[in-house]
């Protein structure tokens, strides 16, 4: 995978992860990159500094590989006080959803088993799952719900 870092025609900054250099031409020329700040799609590489593979860079590779799906925070620019004001009542949506359960992190899958086929206590759980374990999770009966991700989150 190859991470750039980006910026939009309104100079708005953000990364993306892609297969390759051809991948990212190809999905920018069919409109598919977009801004996550303005939704424009005038996206355009950016210099970038030189990846250091650190132990926890490693891990991320690690977990992205086993389709464990990742979380980044993006503060973004150039947003007006009401959609500043939006987002804040999001965040505070979802910390009400999140408060009250354990984070275990990318094991949520394999908990949600112990907990729905009585072999954990059970107790609210939430944590991070590849999409096709979250289809399996549903396919045995276990319900589970989805966090929406903020706009800053999904790059």
């Amino acid at each position: 995978m190859i991470r750039y870092s980006l910026k939009c025609g309104n100079a708005h900054g953000f990364e993306g992860w892609f297969a390759s250099s051809g991948d990212y031409d190809g999905q920018r020329d069919s409109k598919l990159v977009e801004c996550p700040v303005c939704r424009s799609h005038d996206i355009s590489k950016e210099l970038m500094a030189p990846s250091v593979s650190t132990s926890r860079a490693i891990e991320q590779r690690r977990q992205k590989a086993a389709g464990v799906e990742q979380t980044a925070v993006l503060q973004p620019e150039g947003y007006g006080s009401e959609k500043r004001e939006m987002l804040q009542k999001m965040r505070e949506l979802r910390e009400k959803i999140l408060a009250g359960s354990e984070n275990v992190g990318n094991r949520f899958s394999e908990e949600a088993r112990k907990i729905h086929f009585g072999e954990a206590q059970a107790r609210g759980i939430h944590g991070l799952t590849s999409l096709k374990e979250a289809a399996e999770l549903i396919d045995e009966g276990i319900e589970i719900m989805p966090v929406p991700d903020l706009p800053e989150e999904r790059n």
